[in-house]
């Protein structure tokens, strides 16, 4: 494995510093809760080593979220991160290619360049609506390749697939005989009807999701892998017990009362989403300067710049950072122009997101 950090981890945030931002635009998760937001009390846990698999009870509230899945065919890691490289390891050698929609979350790339396998990217296209198009990811493939990578809702655009073109990726990793895997980390914050988890459709299938983005607890660690392949699920499992045995039984513990809470939670939580991307819209709609495509799941979009060939990209967003004390995420996070950048809308109270966007607009100015 030859490991080199990731752009968007060494320019986090809580890299930076927490304290020398007001105005942080670049988080994409919902606002970190507490256990007292959340009304639960640890009880007194015995600390010994938890089921390999995940705790039994948490892995059967993941697994009852939707027909067709089974606790067996899931596999609680270390965050949606954890599964991910569980996954790329599992799967992928130097040998291997896989096809990568980009932009894309960084562990879907960054881990197999590590491994040194070849990678194809399908690059989506703002002028197109940010949409996944089958036929060039059907192009792409090789007879040596092992995996196709999508997300859905998609990070950091907020797009969605449809069901028509889920199905086609799932019957087209059927018949090249390579698996599918999509991250739905942001798939409890569709803002329509949510797509059925991939991997109740065909064993080909792998899905990812976690706690960190809709429910606002990224420090317990608790993201989960799903596979109708018993065999490649033993895998998965091997992987994670070479990695850590176990997980956390305190991050399994706070994981099962929230979902356990889950429906309540989201039924809160999804309107109140949504009235923050309408305030990003209206935003919009006043500044010519910035355009994107309107998200329709999760709590970021990937705004475009409308500046000319000379405007400098570069003191914009020092600019934004030094002057107006505003982060968001640039686009060489995501191995995009600096034209784009990730705003998200879900983290920073509402007057917060008010005043980063009016400092963007400031900003763009000078």
């Amino acid at each position: 494995m030859n490991y080199a950090r990731m752009v968007i981890e060494k320019e986090a945030p809580e890299e930076y510093g927490y304290g020398r931002i007001r105005y942080n635009l670049s988080e994409s998760s919902i606002a970190d809760q507490k256990l007292s937001d959340i009304g639960l009390a640890l009880p007194d846990l015995t600390l010994f080593y938890g089921e390999h698999r995940g705790d039994k009870d948490l892995r059967a509230l993941i697994a009852a979220q939707d027909k067709g899945l089974s606790p067996g065919e899931v596999l609680v890691t270390a965050g949606a991160a954890g599964a991910l490289f569980i996954i790329a390891t599992a799967l992928l050698s130097a040998g291997d290619h896989l096809v990568v929609v980009r932009p894309n979350y960084a562990t879907n790339i960054e881990t197999p360049k590590a491994i040194g396998c070849a990678i194809s990217y399908v690059d989506l296209d703002f002028d197109q609506g940010f949409a996944l198009d089958i036929e060039r990811v059907s192009a792409e493939l090789r007879p040596n390749t092992r995996l196709i990578s999508v997300t859905c809702p998609h990070n950091p655009t907020g797009t969605m697939m449809t069901r028509a073109d889920l199905d086609t990726l799932v019957a087209l990793a059927e018949s090249r005989k390579c698996r599918l895997l999509v991250d739905e980390t942001y798939r409890d914050l569709s803002y329509g009807a949510r797509l059925p988890p991939a991997a109740s459709l065909s064993p080909a299938a792998i899905s990812v999701c976690s706690l960190s983005k809709a429910f606002g607890i990224p420090g317990i660690r608790i993201g989960w892998l799903v596979t109708r392949d018993p065999q490649l699920q033993e895998t998965f499992l091997a992987a994670k017990e070479q990695i850590g045995i176990c997980g956390s039984v305190i991050d399994e513990a706070i994981a099962r009362a929230t979902l356990e809470r889950r429906d309540a939670f989201l039924a809160s939580l999804l309107p109140e989403m949504a009235r923050r991307r309408d305030i990003v819209q209206d935003w919009i709609d006043g500044e010519p300067l910035v355009d994107w495509v309107r998200p329709q799941g999760g709590v970021v979009g990937f705004p475009r710049l409308n500046v000319d060939a000379g405007f400098d990209l570069d003191k914009f967003y020092t600019r934004l950072l030094e002057q107006h004390s505003t982060y968001v995420g640039p686009g060489h996070w995501f191995e995009m122009p600096k034209r784009f950048f990730r705003l998200g809308f879900g983290w920073p109270t509402e007057a917060e997101l008010r005043g980063g966007l009016k400092a963007i607009s400031a900003a763009l100015r000078g």
